[in-house]
């Protein structure tokens, strides 16, 4: 079996692949990855010479590279986690968003209908539904929710999911999507809120937090979110699509504080900010189709995953360290400095 997982530099891919290689080892992996300031190969080096695995450094977009992959590596499934994913950047330049999260599904699945596949799978987001009333803890998203973005990040995805819908009812391209809550644990880029305020805090710098911190979301151990799909892909029905979340649902500020607990750091260093343009309030997956289909439910309590992630960033403060003494620096002062 060969799977090819673009994106798989970045943070839910890369511990994808890790997960992929051990419970599969005479599967073989090939990552395909543009690098994009959220993609860092350093991430696999642990598996880079497992000769079951081969890195392509590549855009999704070019269809010329990814007809030559397909056409060497003769595929049975492509899991397609190559996206733009971050709301503030989205907001900041939607251009990129709309390029590679539409334009780059449809050069992947015109790939797959060239060359022939086993299964198409599309990592999608939670974010596609909108959002939720924080006075109506009742309601959760299923897979009839309709479709409400609320940002260009969103709506991108909305529209590549779309698309991978199309393409299976106009071409019977076998395909399949998920949509997933808040993911967290290693190798999560630390521009986002809980590697973000890890990393401040250890520094003892400022804790940016949006508004009043009231923003409630559904978290779930990345290792959790893997599992599910490698589930998806072995044995779910094509043309469906499964929703994915942790029944863990937490505000922005519970969190935060939180983790200045768990590293013994003062809640002063916590900074409330202008709020985010279209703010989405409250997230919250209903998961009873992956688990009445599939079985799925998630393993890990927030409580253990979240001591889990902070061990990590920890023990490793090379890798993240790295990352923010680059690019990402420019990028926070931007986004952050003058609020």
């Amino acid at each position: 079996m060969t799977i090819i997982v673009t994106g798989g530099a970045g943070f839910i891919g890369s511990n994808f692949i890790f997960h992929m290689l051990k419970k599969y080892p005479d599967y073989r992996i090939v990552c395909l990855d543009k690098l994009t300031y959220a993609g860092n190969l350093s991430t696999l080096a642990s598996v880079e010479k497992n000769k079951n695995f081969r890195f392509v450094k590549a855009d999704i977009c070019d269809r010329q590279a990814v007809y030559k992959l397909f056409e060497e590596e003769k595929p049975d499934i492509i899991v397609n986690f190559a996206a733009e994913s971050h709301v503030d950047r989205s907001i900041e330049n939607p251009d990129i968003f709309l390029q590679t999260n539409i334009l780059g599904t449809a050069t992947l699945m015109d790939a797959c209908r060239k060359y022939g596949i086993k299964r198409y799978h599309q990592v999608s987001t939670d974010e596609v539904y909108g959002d939720l009333p924080l006075d109506r803890p009742d309601l959760f998203f299923t897979e009839q929710t309709p479709l409400h973005t609320s940002s260009p990040y969103s709506s991108s995805k909305a529209s590549a999911d779309l698309l991978v819908l199309a393409y299976y009812r106009t071409y019977g391209l076998p395909v399949t999507i998920s949509r997933c809550s808040n993911n967290y644990g290693p190798y999560h880029f630390p521009e986002k809120l809980i590697p973000l305020m890890i990393a401040n805090a250890l520094n003892d710098k400022p804790l940016p937090v949006y508004g009043k911190g009231e923003n409630v979301r559904d978290w779930l151990y990345v290792e959790d979110h893997c599992k599910a799909i490698d589930l998806i892909i072995h044995n779910g029905k094509v043309g469906e699509v499964y929703n994915v979340g942790g029944h863990n649902e937490m505000k922005n500020i519970e969190i935060v504080k939180l983790i200045c607990k768990e590293l013994g750091k003062p809640e002063s260093l916590i900074t409330y900010v202008a709020d985010r343009k279209g703010h989405d309030m409250r997230y919250a997956i209903d998961p009873s189709k992956i688990h009445n289909d599939l079985g799925w439910l998630p393993e890990t309590k927030f409580a253990d995953g979240i001591k889990k992630t902070i061990k990590w960033y920890l023990e490793n403060r090379e890798w993240w360290e790295t990352i923010i003494s680059g690019e990402y620096r420019n990028y926070y002062e931007k986004m952050y400095g003058n609020r």
